[in-house]
Parts: C-alpha cells; structure tokens; sequence
C-alpha cells in the first residue's frame, strides 16, 4: 500500500526497513542494503518518542520492499506555517473540497492540517502537543457520535418514509376498495330507487282506479236510491190521495 502522495503533515524521508530480494544472499554475495540501526531508535528524543505516539509512522510495500516513514521532528519556521497555510488552501480548490456542509475532502484536509500544528506545537512544547492531542482525539469523538447520530436519523427517516410508503398503498388499497363498494352501493340505491318509483306508480295507479271504481259505484247507488226514492214516492201518493 503506498501513502498518499500529499499531506499537509510533514514527514521525514522514506527509511527502507527489509527487502525480499536480500533473503537467500550468500555472505560473499552483493552487500545488503543498511538497516536502520537499532540504537536509533534507543536514542531518539523523548519528543520524537511523542512525535511517533501521536502521529505513527506510515509503512507500505513497493517492489517487495517495507519502507517508513517517521513524521518530521523538524521545527517548523514562520516560513513553515505561511507555507502550509497556502497548501491547505492549495489542495482544498485541487480537490474541489465544497466550502458549507459535509465535505469528506475537506474535513479529512483539516485533520492533517490540525495535526501538523500538532507536530509543529509539540517539538516546541510537548505538554502543549499532548494536550491539543486531547483536543484532537475529543473532536474525533464527537464527530464519530454527530456522525452516527446522522446514521441513525437518517436510517430512522428511511425506516419511516418505508412506513409511510406502505401505509398510504395500504390507504389507497383501501380507497379503492371502498369506491368500488361505493359505486356497488350507489348501483344498489338506484336499483331500489327505480323499484320503489315503479311501486309507486304502481299503487297510484291501482288507488286511482280503486277511487275510479268507488265513485262510479257512489254514484250508481246514488242514481239507483234516487230511483227508488222516486218509484217510492211514486208508490205512496194515490193512496194519500
């Protein structure tokens, strides 16, 4: 895995630390390449010890050969700063890192520029590096909790919008449903609206001939009393006489 090409941490040169190709030389063969000493490492600084504590060297393989890469102990000039400065906003427009909201590019270009101020603070004063440290680590942490709240929510809104989608294909399921038997229903009142006006007409028909017939019927029994009224008279006035 090779490193990244550019970072706004400042590094020491590449250190080769084995290659594959020196296993299996015989002693009278080609000299192997120097490894680092071993009292290098007994002998470094304690801020070169913090150094490596908080920024840990960078390895990777190339060609079948483990190289390291030790962060800076260099102090860092007024020069140093003005140049990181104008790096940090180098890569931000390279990279095309977006100014508001959340930009991966951006904040990972931010970390490496926080933790070369660490570096460049701690040489100078390791108290002062161990404690931006915490103030780094603190930071990482509350992002990483914002983050998987932002997870969390998001997952919770999805989980929702889920619930949502289905409860309103239930809805208009059930829409359907109901104006399908709205419309049986309707098909139904019309059917029985069109029985009852057919009774209806029915029963008007039947009570007008039924009062038809009773008014012929009153007046034929009132022409027939009014005839026997008359034959009765009829009847009775000789003998009056």
């Amino acid at each position: 895995m090779i490193p990244p090409l550019i970072s706004l941490v400042k590094y020491d040169s590449p250190v080769l630390v084995s290659t594959t190709k020196d296993k299996g030389k015989d002693k009278g063969g080609r000299k192997k390449k120097d490894l680092p000493p071993v009292e290098q490492k007994s002998g470094m600084t304690q801020t070169e010890d913090i150094l490596n504590s908080i920024l840990p060297p960078r390895e990777w393989t190339e060609d079948g050969q483990l190289w390291v890469q030790y962060v800076s102990s260099t102090p860092a000039t007024r020069l140093d700063v003005i140049n990181l400065q104008e790096k940090l906003d180098q890569q931000l427009q390279l990279r095309q890192a977006r100014e508001t909201g959340i930009c991966p590019v951006r904040e990972e270009l931010y970390a490496q520029c926080f933790d070369e101020l660490i570096r460049q603070v701690t040489i100078n004063c390791a108290e002062r590096g161990l404690l931006l440290l915490r103030v780094r680590d603190e930071l990482r942490m509350t992002i990483a909790a914002y983050q998987t709240l932002y997870e969390s929510s998001v997952a919770f809104g999805m989980r929702k919008a889920l619930q949502t989608e289905q409860g309103k294909a239930d809805m208009e399921a059930r829409i359907q449903y109901l104006e399908t038997e709205n419309k049986e229903l309707e098909k139904q009142v019309n059917e029985w609206k069109m029985k009852c006006e057919s009774i209806e007409k029915r029963e008007n028909e039947r009570r007008q001939a039924e009062e038809k017939k009773h008014k012929e019927e009153v007046e034929y029994l009132t022409r027939h009393a009014k005839q026997l009224k008359q034959q009765l008279e009829t009847v009775l006035q000789p003998g009056k006489k």
